[in-house]
Order: C-alpha cells, then structure tokens, then sequence
C-alpha cells in the first residue's frame, strides 16, 4: 500500500517557523508531505478547491496552521471528509486563544482535531498516527519513536537520581 501524503496549509508564510516542526517531523516519519500558503478570506476558492481534490490527489489528512481568526481548518474541513488537524498559531493579540477557539468551536457535523497552540509536533504525530491505522510500518516506526522517548526520560531519571 503506497504512503498518504499529509498536506500542510498554513494561513500565512509567517507560520513557517512553528509549521516547520511539523514538516520535519513527518519527514522523519517517512511521511510524505506538502506545504502550501492558503488563506481562508484571501483565497477561499483556493482552500475549498484544494480540500476537495485533496483525497483523490494522495493524502491522507490534512495540518492547518493559522493565527487570529483562524478558519482554515474548518474552511478546509467544510470541503472534505479527510481528518483536518488545527494547529493554532500564537500571534501578537491574545497569545493564540483566539486561534485555538476559533479552531476547536467547530459546529456540529463538521470536526476539526485540534491540538495546542503552536503545537506542530503533535499536529503532525496525529496525522501519523491516523494514517498508522492503515499502515503496520508506519506504526511500527511511531512505537519504535515512543520506546525511544521513554528511554530518553529514564536516563534523564537515571542522571537525575545520580547528582543527588
């Protein structure tokens, strides 16, 4: 079975430094993954069209990153049934909760998965995990990613107990 691809839209290139976490940590995944610059009020023709097509163009699920009003996601969401992932964005005016409600308070019949301001990691460790679901060596690498992680702490643990 050929790889999902997960597209990354952000709202604006200034999204780029926390959208970038996401990128690599997909491309670490093995994941392939493509990024575009989407608005929701200055190309809404362009978001709809690209959420519509984005099943039949290869992808699996879809990251969208924007700050302040924040309706991409659900822009996005409106047009497709793919999982549509909201990553809030903090910007200069309210720390990024107007970003996150805007992105979590999703009417009924529409969801959008939204994970924590400025949250690209995660954003894109859900999207893996989604597409894992129908991928056993994708899964593999995300439980080999977890037993890593859990030896990292240990050893800080180990490290920690040491220089007391």
């Amino acid at each position: 079975m050929e790889q999902k691809k997960v597209a990354v839209i952000m709202g604006s290139d200034s999204d780029l430094p926390v959208v970038e976490k996401a990128i690599k940590q997909l491309r670490e995944l093995g994941i392939p993954v493509e990024t575009h610059v989407m608005s929701a009020h200055r190309t809404p023709e362009a978001a709809s069209s690209f959420a519509r097509s984005a099943r039949s163009n290869g992808f699996g699920a879809i990251i969208a990153a924007a700050g302040k009003a924040a309706h991409l996601a659900g822009v996005l969401a409106a047009h497709t049934t793919l999982p549509v992932i909201g990553l809030p964005i903090k910007s200069s005016t309210l720390d990024g909760l107007d970003a996150l409600l805007s992105t979590v308070q999703m009417p009924g019949g529409i969801p959008v998965a939204t994970v924590a301001i400025d949250g690209a990691q995660n954003a894109a460790l859900l999207a893996a995990q989604i597409l894992a679901v129908q991928n056993a060596d994708l899964a593999l690498r995300l439980d080999q990613m977890r037993e890593e992680m859990t030896k990292a702490v240990l050893e800080k643990d180990k490290k920690l107990q040491s220089s007391l």
